[in-house]
């Protein structure tokens, strides 16, 4: 499939209204855009853009939307979700550390 004839953030598949705006807040106005980026990075942008934690289910769909401008297959965003949960449950993501799971304090980061 021609990545290329995607023009529009609404074309690219699990991404609706509110998403086009969640990627307009991390800078992503053309699909292309999504190639290389990083949609663990693009959550926490996120939730530092608006002041509060967002459904990680947001990352799904970030996940999908990056991949499929990427060129993988189209597939839904839930299809994600394992991985998702998977990498933060090993503490890669938002301020965890692989030997406690715990959290840092938000002041410490």
């Amino acid at each position: 499939m021609d990545r290329e004839k995607f023009t529009r953030l609404e074309e690219i598949p699990n991404v609706g209204p509110a998403i086009v705006e969640d990627l307009r807040l991390v800078g992503v106005s053309h699909p292309r855009d999504l190639i290389g980026r990083d949609p663990y990075q693009m959550y926490e942008e996120l939730c530092c853009k608006t002041g509060e934690r967002q459904d990680p289910c947001v990352i799904d769909v970030f996940i999908s939307a990056v991949r499929f401008m990427e060129g993988e297959p189209q597939r839904p965003w839930w299809a994600y979700t394992a991985e998702r949960k998977r990498r933060l449950a090993g503490g890669d993501s938002f301020g965890q550390t692989k030997r406690s799971g715990r959290r840092k304090e938000e002041g410490s980061r």
